[in-house]
């Protein structure tokens, strides 16, 4: 049975919710991270993936200059970093100067890999869509990589920017 809730209260069930860091370039070169909470899979033929970005967040003119941009899904073990990443913004700082992150060069685009995550999925710019405080960004994914070694995704777990993996 279903009662009716204010979207405050129901919206709250939504854990764990899954986490990305989408990364691409400034028009100075600087690859900016930023972590996300919304993302999901659009298409699979082609392969299609879309993240939802705000639209204060520095990443939004990066996405636009650079025309691609990665889609990580972070290990259990980059919390500190999906943190770091999602509470700076790389109009003030170069964020991975600031915070030590392994990172390998995209195959297929100007980008950067994660190389402790999980997953990485290289994607071209396809479309970009504004939805009330976001602008959802739809890429085609051009190349896509795991890790080598088994790793537990990140996920938020509760709220407060809780972090971590799921059982």
């Amino acid at each position: 049975m279903q009662k009716q809730a204010e979207y405050s209260e129901a919206i709250r069930t939504k854990y764990p919710e899954q986490v990305v860091i989408a990364i691409a370039k400034d028009k100075a070169g600087r690859a900016n991270p930023v972590t996300l909470g919304w993302t999901m899979i659009v298409s699979g033929n082609p392969p299609m993936m879309s993240i939802a970005v705000a639209k204060k967040h520095y990443s939004i003119e990066t996405i636009t200059h650079s025309k691609c941009f990665t889609i990580s899904f972070p290990s259990a073990q980059m919390a500190d970093a999906a943190l770091f990443f999602g509470s700076k913004s790389g109009r003030n700082i170069d964020k991975f100067a600031e915070f030590d992150c392994k990172t390998e060069p995209a195959q297929a685009i100007d980008s950067v890999l994660l190389a402790d995550a999980v997953a990485n999925f290289e994607c071209t710019l396809e479309s970009q869509i504004p939805a009330g405080d976001h602008i959802i960004f739809v890429g085609k994914i051009v190349a896509s990589h795991i890790n080598t070694e088994p790793k537990k995704r990140l996920y938020t777990i509760g709220p407060g920017h809780k972090l971590g993996p799921t059982s």
